[in-house]
């Protein structure tokens, strides 16, 4: 997210930290592994409206090797299993826009600095 934040001028190491611990739950937190080694991390929340994915990053060094779309489709797979959407938001100067998009994610709406999409669960 760092370099994300970087580009557009906003990045702010105390504000970034702060933002993560004040909602961090060891429960909703999972680790993301690849060859052994941990490469990433995402944050799951369950609320009245399903699923919100708060965060999904990847070291530098693991992206574009499809770790992040494995991931995203188990989460789409729990998803649907379950018959919920999942929520998320994204930087707007983000790359990950197309990402989400290719994974289902429409547009709902967008904020000052963020993108907010909605994955509506898969008929069965």
């Amino acid at each position: 997210m760092r370099q994300s934040l970087e580009r557009i001028g906003r990045f702010d190491p105390v504000r970034a930290r702060e933002r993560f611990l004040s909602g961090f739950d060891p429960a909703q937190t999972f680790h993301i592994e690849a060859d052994g080694q941990r490469v990433g991390f995402l944050v799951l929340r369950r609320d009245a409206q399903g699923l919100h994915l708060d965060h999904l990053y990847l070291h530098p060094s693991a992206q574009n090797r499809g770790i992040g779309g494995v991931v995203l489709g188990r989460l789409c797979a729990q998803a649907d299993e379950e018959g919920t959407g999942i929520r998320l938001g994204a930087l707007k100067q983000s790359d990950a826009h197309r990402f989400y998009q290719r994974h289902g994610f429409e547009l709902t709406h967008e904020g000052e600095f963020d993108l907010y999409y909605m994955r509506r669960p898969a008929s069965r």
